[in-house]
């Protein structure tokens, strides 16, 4: 599903596997050392990032109503979650099943298939009308396809393409850039569906999304084909697994997932259901994501290592607190302060949580030369955990809709990060006393 505006503020801005300060444990020719020495922006990096805010700004477009497109042909908690479900199953098989096609074909045809595909799922939107909501399984199946093919190229070729020396800035103009899409987009497809009678502002925004991810398939183009890698390892994740000591890590990760797979697609809708109207959405992703801007900009510029593993816990119980209110009151209101709460607060979770998971990839002996498949367990222990929390919403809300249970559900769920503390606080420790710090995305 689509993530919420505070769990895409940590995408955009805390990005792919920046593997720490560490030394891959591999060999690389002179291409894909391009861009792995000096601080500078190469070509290539500067238009994987234009790329990048082409997709971010298409998926903001429209992607936080796509959930209220949905609702309002049929009033259905469940089709939500279901739908919600079908692109987090197919994600995860995406990311494990296409590594051999990154790893050892074209990756660059994978991040164009991601997008072309992104673009597809608009168009079947668009030709379905409200009629979308009878193929919930082609519509999940399609956009989880689209995310999986994107997300592991582009995870992959950023590591290619960057270095410890300017991932930082890499990373600081993807957020801004990010930042900005999240800000002004929904508000712009907010103010359009609101001023468009029935459903044509959704199938305005619907067109405009199409159209940019076109134009980002086309840029895609020069962007130059990668080495290829030989020798992908299908049972790689599996072995991780079962493997003692990376256990904690995929536990921890799975964890991280539970509370992204119900928060994607459930507080645009709570915030919708509140306020019935459009415009009032836009207007609180406008806020929210303005107040993350300026959050994660004074994380990224203050918050140092030594200070992750307490300041990771603290922001993670500040997450839970801003959940309290919405028990006296489900309103516009306390909707707004739980989405300014945590989006003041996020970055103390996922900075630290994403950083020190690559920072431990990179000081495996195959953290190099396995990099496609590291990436590829990563986002299949977060889309587990995904699956479950939004498999856990489907029965509890198959018992009771109250609110009452709703809200309790959402703190319940709002504090499983606890568990990604506890199951990564060895690598948060050795984080604080070396001082070191990576970048990462899911």
């Amino acid at each position: 599903m689509n993530e919420s505006i505070q769990d895409r503020k940590a995408r955009r801005i805390v990005f792919v596997p920046g593997f720490g300060r560490h030394r891959e444990h591999s060999s690389e020719d002179e291409e894909e050392r391009e861009g792995r020495e000096g601080a500078g922006l190469t070509p290539q990096t500067r238009l994987l990032l234009l790329v990048n805010a082409l997709f971010g700004t298409a998926n903001a477009l429209s992607g936080t109503f796509v959930s209220i497109y949905l609702w309002k042909a049929r009033n259905d908690f469940a089709m939500i979650a279901w739908f919600a479900v079908y692109q987090q199953v197919f994600m995860a098989l995406t990311f494990w099943i296409a590594g051999k096609w990154v790893k050892e074909r074209n990756k660059m045809n994978s991040l164009r298939l991601g997008i072309a595909l992104s673009a597809l799922f608009y168009v079947l939107v668009l030709l379905l009308g409200v009629r979308s909501v009878d193929y919930i399984f082609w519509l999940g199946s399609v956009q989880g396809l689209a995310s999986g093919f994107f997300w592991l190229a582009f995870n992959v070729v950023y590591f290619e393409v960057t270095n410890p020396d300017n991932r930082d800035r890499f990373n600081g103009w993807a957020g801004l850039w990010g930042s900005v899409a999240g800000m002004v987009a929904p508000w712009v497809s907010g103010f359009l569906i609101t001023h468009w009678k029935g459903t044509g502002g959704y199938r305005l925004i619907f067109t405009l999304s199409l159209v940019i991810f076109l134009v980002g398939v086309v840029l895609s183009f020069w962007l130059r084909k990668r080495k290829v890698q030989t020798c992908y390892d299908w049972w790689f994740p599996f072995r991780k697994m079962a493997d003692r000591s990376s256990r904690r890590v995929l536990w921890g990760l799975a964890a991280q997932g539970i509370r992204e797979g119900v928060y994607s697609f459930l507080i645009g809708l709570l915030v919708y259901l509140a306020t019935k109207n459009e415009m009032k959405l836009g207007s609180f992703s406008l806020i929210t994501s303005g107040v993350a801007l300026v959050s994660f900009w004074a994380a990224g510029r203050w918050f140092r290592p030594r200070f992750r593993k307490w300041g990771m816990l603290l922001g993670i119980l500040a997450m839970m607190g801003v959940v309290l209110p919405l028990f006296w009151r489900v309103s516009y209101g306390t909707l707004l302060l739980f989405g300014i709460g945590t989006a003041l607060f996020i970055p103390l979770y996922t900075l630290p949580g994403t950083s020190v998971v690559f920072d431990w990839i990179g000081r495996q002996e195959d953290g190099g030369s396995r990099r496609v498949e590291y990436v590829a367990t990563r986002e299949m222990a977060i889309n587990a955990g995904r699956l479950f929390g939004t498999l856990l919403f489907i029965a509890v809300i198959s018992w009771s809709r109250s609110p009452l249970v709703i809200n309790s559900l959402l703190l319940f769920i709002g504090s499983t990060p606890l568990i990604m503390w506890a199951c990564l606080l060895p690598l948060l420790e050795r984080q604080a006393h070396t001082g070191s710090g990576g970048g990462g995305k899911s």
